[in-house]
C-alpha cells in the first residue's frame, strides 16, 4: 500500500471490506481516493482505486436494468465488539462451537449438512460480546455466495478441521481450495492486495476439533504433513472444552477494539454495565459519533479517567482512548 496512508483512509479500507452491496463498496472506494496522500508512491494506488470505482459504477447500472431478483435476504447485521465467522467442511463442529459459547442453538447432528442456513449469536467475553456467525458446509460443489460477503466483512474467520475423521483433512484443504481461486481469501492477517484492491484477505485462526477423541493425535501429524496453512493454530474439543477458553480469548483480541466507559458530568460514577467499544486508536470524537450523530458537533471538552492520564484530565476530541478509560462528554446545549 502507499505510504503514509491517514486514518480516515485505513477506516475508510475497513468499511470497503465489509461492504455487501456495491452502492456500500462504491461509497468507500471513493472515499479512499478521496483520503489517498497524492505523491508519487501512490500513483499506481490511486489508478487501482479510479479502475476499481469505474467497474462498481458499471455494476450498479447494469444491476438497475436487470429485473431484481426476490428471494430471502441473508444480510446479518453487524453487533457486539466485532463478527467472527465460523467456516468448514460437513460435520467439523462449526454449530457445536456456536453451542459452546453463545445461546444461539443451531442444529447439531452427527451427520454431514445440518447446517443449511447462517445462524448469529453473540459469545460474551468479560462484559462485551463478540458476534459469531455459524454457516453452511463448504465443499467442492456447495458454496452458498453469500459467504463471500461475510468472510470479507469479518474481523476473524475460524477455520474448522474434523480430526476425528479421516476426511477431515481434505475437507479442510478443498475449503482452502476453493477460496484461493477467488477475490476472498484467507489470511494470516486482514487486508486488500497491493497490486489488487477487489482482492481482499482475512485474517483466520486453524481450529482443530475433537481433540477429544482417540485418533486425533496421529490425524493431526497427518494435517501438519500435508496441510499446510501461515494460521495461527487452536486444538480444541468443541464438545468437552478442551482448549476453548484459550480460543475464546484470542477471538477478542483479534477484534482490536477498546472498551470505554461514559459518565454524565451529574454523575459520580460511570456506567459500567455496558462499555462501548471503539477500534484501538479511537478518540473521544469516535466516541461521540457513537453516543449520538450531534456529539461531535456540540463537543466542548471531555475529562478522561484511566491508565494514561491523571483522573479527570480535560482533553480535546482528538484525544486517543485506552481500554477501560471512563469519559466524562461535555457538549454545547
Amino acid at each position: 500500500m502507499a505510504a503514509n496512508l491517514t486514518p480516515q483512509y485505513l477506516r475508510a479500507e475497513e468499511e470497503y471490506r465489509r461492504a455487501q452491496t456495491p452502492e456500500e463498496e462504491l461509497r468507500w472506494l471513493q472515499v479512499m481516493f478521496a483520503e489517498i496522500p497524492k505523491h508519487k508512491a501512490s500513483e499506481k494506488m490511486q489508478v487501482m482505486l479510479k479502475t476499481k470505482i469505474s467497474e462498481v459504477k458499471k455494476e450498479i447500472e447494469t444491476q438497475k436494468g436487470a429485473s431484481k431478483k426476490v428471494g430471502k435476504s441473508v444480510k446479518i447485521p453487524r453487533q457486539g465488539a466485532g463478527t467472527c465467522v465460523v467456516i468448514g467442511g460437513p460435520n467439523s463442529g462449526k454449530s457445536q462451537l456456536l453451542n459452546f459459547y453463545t445461546k444461539a442453538k443451531p442444529e447439531v447432528a452427527p451427520y454431514p449438512f445440518t447446517t443449511q442456513t447462517a445462524t448469529p449469536g453473540m459469545m460474551p467475553w468479560q462484559d462485551v460480546f463478540v458476534q459469531l456467525i455459524d454457516t453452511p458446509p463448504i465443499t467442492p460443489d456447495f458454496f452458498e455466495s453469500y459467504l463471500y460477503g461475510y468472510i470479507r466483512g469479518a474481523e476473524l474467520v475460524l477455520l474448522m478441521v474434523d480430526l476425528g475423521d479421516d476426511d477431515g483433512i481434505q475437507q479442510c484443504q478443498d475449503v482452502l481450495d476453493r477460496l484461493q481461486n477467488t477475490k476472498t481469501r484467507l489470511a494470516a492477517e486482514s487486508g486488500l492486495d497491493e497490486d489488487d484492491v477487489g482482492l481482499s484477505y482475512t485474517k483466520t485462526f486453524l481450529v482443530l476439533n475433537k481433540s477429544d477423541l482417540p485418533d486425533y493425535g496421529d490425524r493431526l501429524e497427518l494435517f501438519h504433513e500435508f496441510c499446510k496453512t501461515p494460521f495461527r493454530e487452536f486444538q480444541v474439543s468443541a464438545t468437552t472444552g478442551d482448549g476453548m477458553e484459550e480460543l475464546r480469548d484470542a477471538i477478542y483480541e483479534s477484534m482490536n477494539v477498546v472498551r470505554v466507559y461514559t459518565k454524565q458530568p451529574t454523575q459520580k460514577v460511570a456506567d459500567r454495565d455496558r462499555p462501548f467499544t471503539l477500534k484501538t486508536g479511537s478518540s473521544v470524537f469516535d466516541l461521540c459519533d457513537q453516543i449520538h450523530k450531534d456529539y461531535a458537533a456540540k463537543f466542548k471538552f471531555a475529562r478522561v479517567w484511566g491508565t494514561g492520564v491523571h483522573d479527570g484530565t480535560v482533553v480535546k476530541g482528538d484525544y486517543v482512548v485506552n481500554d477501560g478509560d471512563v469519559v466524562e462528554i461535555n457538549v454545547s446545549p
